[in-house]
């Protein structure tokens, strides 16, 4: 999910981590060195906060996204911190441009082990009354890039499985609660999180044997630009204090991500402790 701006929301609490653990980290403390990791949506929030978890734990790490400014500031970090970032600008929503991510991510490192798809879009509102061009954009993103990226990404993900340094490659799509619990008012970003549950358990099926892991993160209410607007959680009775933050979600993602070869995690829900639905 495209969120706030690492100079100002949870990707600068995401830095804050990253630097009360130290620029340093001895060198039996990087699962992922030697690995190339692909995070959309990474501007800000849970992208912003993925991206440098993963550099962390020693991956180089391309991010993507519209706002270039946003990504420029994210790579500076992760450089300063001795880490490998590549910014790519694309509008993900563009099954051209969403392609050609993959792509251009493989040309920066020769290679990718890790494809986080997390780039998403919300628009509340009722069926009736709804705007289908938001309908659209919600279809195109949230689920269309999806399909496309993942697919672009099988290749290279297989590759990387079959000769990499971990003999195991990654994909982990980001949905939301949203995709298991329907609310008026939410209907069409519900299906198409529904649709990239459902995506992400045939995925799994195809390739788990080939040592591609599918993995599924559906976070609860999280500070994010998407969440944070009028009529959000905070209409039912729950305040932003009580939220999660994005580096809750990296942590989930980077847990599924560097697990030993013989582990997969398939799904995992993360609700504030507050949230009931």
């Amino acid at each position: 999910m495209s969120v706030r701006d690492p100079n100002g929301g949870h990707a600068e609490a995401a830095d804050r981590s990253v630097t009360a653990a130290g620029a340093v980290v001895a060198e039996g403390d990087v699962p992922l060195a030697g690995c190339a990791a692909l995070v959309t949506g990474a501007s800000s929030g849970i992208g912003a906060a993925t991206a440098l978890s993963l550099a962390r734990q020693g991956a180089a790490v391309a991010v993507v996204a519209r706002r270039t400014g946003r990504l420029e500031e994210l790579a500076a970090v992760i450089r300063d911190r001795g880490g490998s970032c590549s910014v790519l600008t694309a509008d993900l929503g563009d099954a051209v441009q969403a392609r050609r991510a993959i792509e251009e991510a493989v040309d920066c490192f020769a290679r990718l082990d890790v494809l986080v798809n997390n780039a998403g879009y919300v628009a509340m509102g009722t069926i009736e009354g709804g705007d289908p061009a938001e309908w659209e954009r919600m279809m195109d993103l949230n689920f269309s890039a999806v399909l496309h990226l993942s697919q672009a990404a099988l290749p290279h993900l297989l590759r990387a499985a079959a000769n990499g340094p971990r003999g195991i490659a990654d994909l982990v799509n980001v949905s939301s609660v949203g995709g298991r619990v329907v609310r008026r008012n939410n209907g069409v970003y519900s299906a198409t999180k529904h649709a990239v549950g459902a995506f992400s358990e045939a995925l799994r099926q195809e390739v788990t044997g080939r040592g591609i892991r599918v993995g599924l993160i559906e976070p609860g209410m999280t500070v994010t630009e998407m969440s944070t607007g009028p009529g959000s959680a905070a209409a039912r009775g729950m305040p932003q204090n009580a939220w999660l933050q994005a580096e809750d979600i990296a942590r989930a993602i980077t847990f599924v991500i560097t697990q030993p070869p013989h582990v997969a995690i398939n799904e995992i829900m993360v609700r504030p402790t507050a949230q009931e639905r």
